[in-house]
């Protein structure tokens, strides 16, 4: 197996492309004295990548969304993945400390050429929306036989 290759078929795979919200993130970052990119990191939607042998899977923290509003959606090679989480305060409530971040979020994701993007599926259980991402059958490898005139075939 050629790690190199994994490696970057996983990198291509995350690839982010917006640039003006890495600007903006870094912006902020810098305003508010979030070097470390801790805090920063609250209003994101976490996410962990886990290689398996026939497809990728997504793991996104999804704690506390409403179930109903939390959409997967892939269009041109690019997985988008939003959700919402409301306050949940009532008219007399007054808040003390508010750390939970409310309101809409996004997260988008580029699909290597190597994933079949026809088959993704969602499932969210526990506040954890897995995502599957099936590698395409003409991207796995295959073995190839080797042919010799007049000799027993060989494979390799």
């Amino acid at each position: 197996m050629d790690l190199g290759y994994h490696w970057r078929w996983i990198t291509v795979l995350l690839t982010s492309f917006d640039p003006f919200v890495t600007d903006f993130d870094r912006l902020v970052q810098r305003t508010f004295g979030w070097a470390d990119g801790a805090s920063a990191g609250r209003a994101a939607l976490p996410m962990d990548v886990i290689r398996r042998d026939g497809d990728v899977v997504l793991r996104i923290d999804l704690p506390g969304a409403d179930p109903d509003s939390i959409e997967v959606t892939t269009d041109r090679r690019v997985l988008t993945v939003s959700a919402k989480r409301d306050d949940q305060y009532g008219e007399e409530d007054k808040p003390v400390v508010r750390e939970r971040v409310m309101g809409s979020f996004t997260r988008k994701v580029r699909l290597a050429e190597t994933i079949d993007a026809e088959k993704v599926n969602a499932q969210y259980e526990n506040g954890v929306l897995t995502i599957v991402l099936p590698v395409a059958e003409q991207a796995k490898p295959h073995k190839i036989e080797i042919t010799r005139p007049g000799a027993p075939q060989l494979t390799a």
